[in-house]
């Protein structure tokens, strides 16, 4: 598998690989799509980890860089949005994703990588722990839209 970090002409690519994520969701029209692909770029250090395997989409999870004024200064980061194509999963392109995220997130200095699933599922959890997470924290939420359903 190929990993690079996405650029502006991957998102319609992004866009149909989420639907392996959330089938139910929304789509955002292209204009909006790359308003916001465009504001994340501002997020310095932040970055959309493609994974492709012959030139087709497969992975990908977002990292966001968050500036921090605890641990002297320096930034933390969050992970949202991993996913791996349905015809692709059970293959390790998912943990080797979130590998690329984490160093890119050691690159940027930041002290620790987070991130939340709304998965209960068994198989959803020892992925994340296989993957090298640490279940050490309790998250909490706040939703303004109601969770995907079938987690």
């Amino acid at each position: 598998m190929h990993i690079r970090q996405a650029i502006r002409t991957d998102l319609e690519n992004l866009l149909d690989l989420y639907r392996h994520l959330m089938p139910e969701d929304r789509r955002p029209s292209k204009t909006r799509a790359e308003t916001v692909f465009d504001a994340f770029l501002k997020y310095d250090g932040s970055c959309i980890v493609l994974g492709e395997i012959d030139d087709q989409l497969v992975a990908s999870c977002t990292l966001v860089v968050v500036p921090n004024l605890t641990r002297g200064g320096t930034p933390y980061g969050l992970i949202e949005n991993a996913v791996t194509h349905t015809d692709f999963r059970r293959r390790g392109l998912g943990k080797m994703i979130l590998d690329a995220a984490t160093e890119h997130a050691w690159q940027n200095n930041c002290y620790k990588i987070m991130l939340l699933t709304g998965s209960n599922r068994s198989d959803a959890i020892n992925f994340y722990h296989q993957a090298g997470f640490d279940q050490t924290k309790t998250g909490f939420q706040k939703r303004r839209i109601p969770p995907r359903s079938g987690l």
